[in-house]
């Protein structure tokens, strides 16, 4: 019983693990927005959209920044929240 028990949590440790690492938190001040980054990569050519010619890695941006690359890919696709409240959660 505790073999079963201890391999259930291990998978659930690593369930966790690979949703978390699909998904990013980005602090803001009018509410933190959840960003699903898998979503958001289904087609390998997106990449460029948001991370340019560089080698993917983390972004770092502004709220200017931010606004005008996810709210402007959202608009020019008419896809996704371009709302305040849409994204940002408290």
């Amino acid at each position: 019983m505790k073999k079963f028990l201890a391999a259930a949590m291990m998978v659930v440790f690593v369930a966790t693990a690979a949703i978390a690492a699909d998904t990013a938190v980005l602090k803001a001040k009018n509410g933190d927005v959840t960003f699903n980054h898998k979503k958001h990569s289904a087609d390998p050519a997106s990449c460029k959209a948001c991370h340019g010619d560089t080698k993917p890695g983390k972004l770092t941006m502004d709220k200017d920044a931010a606004h005008k690359l996810c709210k402007g890919c959202h608009d020019a696709k008419k896809a996704g929240p371009t709302k305040c409240g849409e994204c940002h959660k408290k």
